[in-house]
């Protein structure tokens, strides 16, 4: 366990890089990173070294598959995708937003050969996303937007999407895990870990008046608290 808790803390950062990349989907932040973290937390429970094969790119699609989820669930309209068909799909026309406003008929036949479905599905999922109006690239400067991934030829969410597999059980575990964090083991972390302006310890000592030990304690404890809350079943 002891293992465990080292890998998830030294990719926590990770994990806040590559929710950012979803912010383009009008969802807070805060709750993609919280996604995110589960994703981490499962590959880490999941992960073998002896497979010869990095923490980082093992975990990268557990990370992407449990945010996948999480925009899918919270779409505005509920049904929009509930198959792995549709899900592929969904993700493929958004990728599609950020070159055209709508689909040309070619395209639809191009996207529908690729995703074997048929035309017409292709057109009922766009109007589907036409219903929600919101930025597919981030408003900010941040150069990293979604469609560097959903274009990207390295790691493709269709093929992320295979990795499905029911989070309800451990999002419970974590808010349950969060809820018993005082307020100030829960600023803590956020500061530490969630926020983009990350604060350090003596950040945080100055503004609790206790010293960076005292800190690192509660941050520890508090850490150790959710890793336990996810990665034991």
């Amino acid at each position: 366990l002891e293992a465990a808790r080292k890998l998830v803390l030294a990719h926590l950062r990770f994990v806040v890089h590559v929710a950012k990349t979803y912010k383009g989907y009008g969802l807070p932040l805060l709750d993609l990173i919280q996604e995110g973290n589960i994703g981490l937390m499962k590959a880490v429970k999941r992960f073998d070294p002896d497979k010869n094969v990095r923490l980082l790119s093992f975990a990268i699609y557990w990370i992407r598959a449990e945010i996948h989820e999480f925009v899918i669930k919270n779409w505005r309209m509920v049904k929009v995708a509930t198959t792995k068909a549709q899900r592929k799909l969904f993700f493929k026309l958004k990728s599609k937003k950020t070159h055209t406003s709508w689909l040309t008929e070619t395209e639809k036949k191009d996207i529908a050969c690729e995703l074997n479905v048929k035309p017409e599905t292709v057109t009922q999922m766009e109007s589907r996303l036409s219903g929600k109006d919101i930025s597919f690239d981030p408003s900010d400067e941040d150069d990293v937007s979604p469609s560097t991934y959903l274009t990207g030829n390295i790691l493709d969410p269709l093929e992320n999407l295979e990795y499905e597999n029911d989070s309800s059980d451990s999002l419970h575990r974590l808010e349950v895990a969060m809820s018993k964090l005082d307020d100030r083991s829960k600023d803590i972390i956020s500061h530490r870990y969630l926020l983009e302006n990350k604060s350090t310890l003596n950040d945080l000592s100055k503004k609790y008046n206790i010293s960076k030990e005292r800190i690192r304690q509660i941050e520890n404890k508090s850490l150790n608290l959710l890793k336990n809350s996810i990665l034991i079943a």
